[in-house]
């Protein structure tokens, strides 16, 4: 990865609904140049994919909430089976394997306080490796990014 394919990932992360030439012309490279580079980019994972991201409040009701699980066993492949429940919840919007402290910290967004509780039963509570789970629920999100430093 060069300066050029730096520029490009930094433009896609502020805009990626730019067009080839406007993006092109933004990153001071060839439309075919920056066509090629996106592509390669692509097909080599560095662009996971390109999404648009909407406000929760504008769509209707919303509740987030930041969740801490822990696990009564940690062996990888219980770890891994937890992984797999929460990644066919939709209002998991984010799972990460933390340390130390608790097994795992998830995202969730729900349309309120009665579909959280579903969730966490469906979940949480009826898994039976889940010792703990600790939730704190948002009351204003005064920053969200979804770019990284490149």
């Amino acid at each position: 990865m060069d300066e050029i394919d730096r520029r490009i990932l930094n433009a896609l992360q502020v805009d990626a609904s730019q067009t080839n030439a406007e993006l092109a012309a933004a990153v001071h490279v060839s439309p075919p140049t920056c066509l090629r580079r996106v592509k390669h980019l692509r097909e080599s994972g560095v662009i996971q994919r390109q999404v648009a991201i909407v406000a929760p409040e504008k769509v209707g009701p919303s509740l987030t909430a930041l969740v801490e699980i822990s696990l009564d066993i940690q062996a990888a492949e219980r770890m891994a089976e937890f992984e797999a429940l929460v990644a066919g919840e939709a209002a998991v919007l984010q799972c990460y394997r933390v340390a130390p402290g608790p097994d795992f910290v998830l995202v969730v967004q729900v349309p309120d306080m009665p579909a959280y509780h579903a969730l966490a039963h469906r979940v949480f509570t009826s898994h039976a490796n889940v010792r703990n789970v600790k939730a704190y629920f948002s009351t204003f999100r005064s920053k969200f990014e979804t770019r990284i430093a490149i």
